[in-house]
Order: C-alpha cells, then sequence, then structure tokens
C-alpha cells in the first residue's frame, strides 16, 4: 500500500532574488543564479499513522545558476523535538520522495540538486505571522533570518501585496509577499538582504498540491 501523508505548514521563504521573484512568473532569477531558504511550522499533518503536527522544519537550497539548469545542493533541518518516527517521516516528505515526481515543491527542488547534505536535527526557533508578513527565526549554527512587509515610500505604512496561483504552481495557491533578510552557514553558505520573501501555506499530500481556493483568512482558520 503506497503511503497516505498530509503536510499543512505555515511557511516563510527568503530567496536572493528582488521583488520579482522569476521563480514565480517564469521568468529568469534576478542574479542568473538562485539561493532559497524555506522554514515552516506543521499546523496539520500525518505520515501514515505518524503525526507530525506541531514540528518545525527548512529546507536550504543553492543553485550556482537557474533553478532547471540544475546541479543545486540542499540540505534538510528537522525540529529537534521529532521522535524517530517523526524524523523519518519529515525527510521522507521534504526530501521529495513520498509524492508523484514533481507534484510538489520538495519533488521539484530534489530533482534539481545534485549534492545533498547531511540532514540536521535541530531546535528550530520560529516566529512568524503571516497576516502581518514578518518571521524571525534561528536555528544554532545554521541560519539566521527576518522577514518584514514592504513598506509604502509615500505614507510609512506596510504595504500589502499577495499573489494568487489558483492553477499552475506546484507550492501555493496563495502567499503574502514581503522582504527578508538571511545569513545561513556550515554546510551550505549564503547570505542576502533585503530581498524577495513570500508567507504561505504549503498544503501538500501524497499526490501533490491540495489546491484550495483560499485567501489568508482561510488558510489561517478564521
Amino acid at each position: 500500500m503506497a503511503d497516505q501523508w498530509l503536510f499543512k505548514s505555515e511557511t516563510y521563504d527568503n530567496c536572493n532574488c528582488a521583488v520579482n521573484c522569476g521563480c514565480q512568473f517564469n521568468l529568469p532569477s534576478t542574479h542568473g543564479y538562485c539561493q532559497s531558504a524555506f522554514v515552516g511550522n506543521i499546523v496539520e499533518g500525518h505520515f501514515n499513522d505518524t503525526p507530525i503536527a506541531g514540528l518545525n522544519w527548512a529546507g536550504l537550497y543553492k543553485w550556482p545558476g537557474e533553478i532547471a539548469e540544475g546541479n543545486g545542493i540542499r540540505q534538510i533541518v528537522i525540529d529537534e523535538r521529532a521522535d524517530d518516527a517523526q524524523r523519518i517521516a519529515l525527510e521522507t516528505i521534504i526530501s521529495g520522495g513520498a509524492c508523484k515526481p514533481l507534484s510538489n515543491l520538495f519533488s521539484v527542488f530534489a530533482s534539481t540538486c545534485s549534492e545533498f547534505c547531511e540532514t540536521l536535527f535541530l531546535p528550530i526557533d520560529l516566529k512568524a505571522n503571516l497576516e502581518l508578513r514578518t518571521a524571525r527565526v534561528d536555528i544554532p549554527g545554521v541560519l539566521k533570518s527576518s522577514g518584514r512587509p514592504i513598506i509604502n515610500k509615500f505614507n510609512g505604512q506596510p504595504f500589502h501585496v499577495a499573489l494568487a496561483r489558483p492553477s499552475g504552481s506546484f507550492e501555493f495557491t496563495y502567499a503574502e509577499i514581503g522582504l527578508g533578510t538571511t545569513s545561513v552557514t556550515g554546510d551550505i553558505e549564503m547570505a542576502f538582504d533585503e530581498s524577495w520573501a513570500h508567507f504561505c501555506v504549503h498544503h501538500f499530500n501524497q499526490d501533490g498540491l491540495v489546491r484550495e481556493r483560499s485567501r489568508l483568512t482561510a488558510w489561517l482558520g478564521t
């Protein structure tokens, strides 16, 4: 019997692109190479009979050119609070190893990587508010990141912009857009400042993206 699972994560992603990330618009990247750090909290989920809700995770990626050109490097970080079964479950999902090929973000990115770092099990301190477009992340010895909304230069208030992708996406159907600053050390070295950030729900199962027609209030459960 094939694995049955659900992975619903409130996720903060910061990459090295300017605020027109080519991945989201089927365009080239800002700098001709791609780097990205995803960090999330699983609000609902299981892998077969193993519950995974409440745990944090991170996926760190670095490509020498455009993502589609391949030769990327990946590192997975899993919440140290996970027990042995949960660690196996999360590593299996985030590695892209338990779904139809190319049916979600993890599978697509795995297909473009040629180097896979050892999975780390560490404390992941994540504080994120998707509605306010704010985040603060600390993974000791690996990652520090902060996210914030774009500020309107005319009135000094947060500038609210969002991206809807009801079809054609393997990552999300709706995301709030902001800015982020990230530094990564250890097996993968990278840093970017005041660059593209998005705040979304990653809602996947063994068949791929769960396509809910949802606005922010819907995927926050309000």
